[in-house]
């Protein structure tokens, strides 16, 4: 799925031995030190790519709260999204209104503008998020030359996930534009990459701040959830009607409709593996409820 955060996980030199009991990432670090000039790449790959995510979660954060004054409350793309819910045309249009007037009830009246802004996400943050989400296929890469220890085929199917998202289902169907999904997607996979790759340049020289520690392994708990729930939503979201099943026809366009239904349907149990993966990974690295916030943890 595309949330799991183990990838890419960089050298590191080990100054200490460890125990007989001590832990090792299933994408751990090896014990020699990369050479100097892999080293300053790793670390500025993980800077650059730290300060792009921080640049589409700032932006995105603005653009919904409405932090700059630029967004207009006219529009109300929510509706619009609503209004493709495949059901009798007749209904369509009322049914989606009335939805729409349901949901904004139940909320706070401060949560009302921000769910219809986030409906206008893409045209926001859309090209900016593609753009340092491909940087990512040099993780690939960076596997390949055997830089970081990170199993291949995992990485290929962490930032494959990714790219297909970004290019293969929010770029190709415009149905996902006006998809108040998609802010929670980017809002998710922001703030885990943030953390992700300041902890990877900290790890890489030779720092290991506790609060980078703690959130890099606790922040999935509700950023798994909101991440691939969202990703799966956005492309349910892309399956013409009349939906899952088998009624599409034949033909390249019906093919690709195909494999998004079954995307769909394998990114729920995905989730689950992916998300008790990393609740034993927290244990490990925190050595159980004991461990003192700050101290050495057994994974590195």
């Amino acid at each position: 799925m595309a949330s799991i955060e183990e990838v890419d996980v960089p050298k590191k030199q080990t100054k200490q031995k460890r125990g007989k009991h001590a832990f090792q990432r299933t994408q751990g670090t090896p014990t020699d030190s990369p050479p100097p000039l892999v080293k300053y790449y790793l670390v500025l790959y993980n800077i650059l790519s730290a300060l792009g995510w921080s640049y589409v979660l700032l932006t995105t954060l603005v653009h919904l709260f409405d932090l700059d004054g630029a967004h207009s409350a006219a529009g109300t793309p929510l509706h619009a999204w609503l209004a493709r819910i495949p059901y009798l045309p007749a209904v369509r249009k009322a049914l989606a209104r009335s939805t729409v007037a349901r949901l904004e009830a139940s909320l706070p009246a401060w949560a009302i503008p921000v769910l219809r802004r986030a409906g206008t996400a893409y045209a926001r943050v859309g090209r900016q998020t593609a753009f340092v989400q491909s940087w990512a296929a040099l993780e690939v890469l960076h596997v390949l030359l055997g830089w970081v220890r990170s199993p291949l085929v995992t990485t290929l199917i962490q930032v494959g996930s990714r790219l297909y998202l970004v290019w293969g289902v929010t770029d190709q169907f415009p149905q996902t534009h006006t998809n108040p999904l998609y802010a929670s997607m980017v809002l998710s996979w922001s703030l885990t990459e943030v953390v992700r790759y300041t902890f990877y340049a900290c790890n890489l020289l030779g720092s290991e701040p506790a609060v980078l520690l703690f959130l890099r392994y606790t922040l999935f708990y509700v950023l798994y959830p909101t991440g691939a729930s969202s990703e799966a939503l956005l492309i349910h979201a892309t399956i013409p009607y009349p939906g899952l099943g088998l009624g599409h026809g034949f033909g390249p366009a019906a093919l690709h409709t195909y494999v998004r239904q079954a995307l769909f349907l394998v990114w729920w149990p995905g989730l689950y593996v992916m998300y008790t993966h990393m609740m034993k990974q927290r244990r490990k690295v925190f050595g159980g409820a004991g461990r003192t916030l700050g101290a050495k943890p057994k994974s590195l």
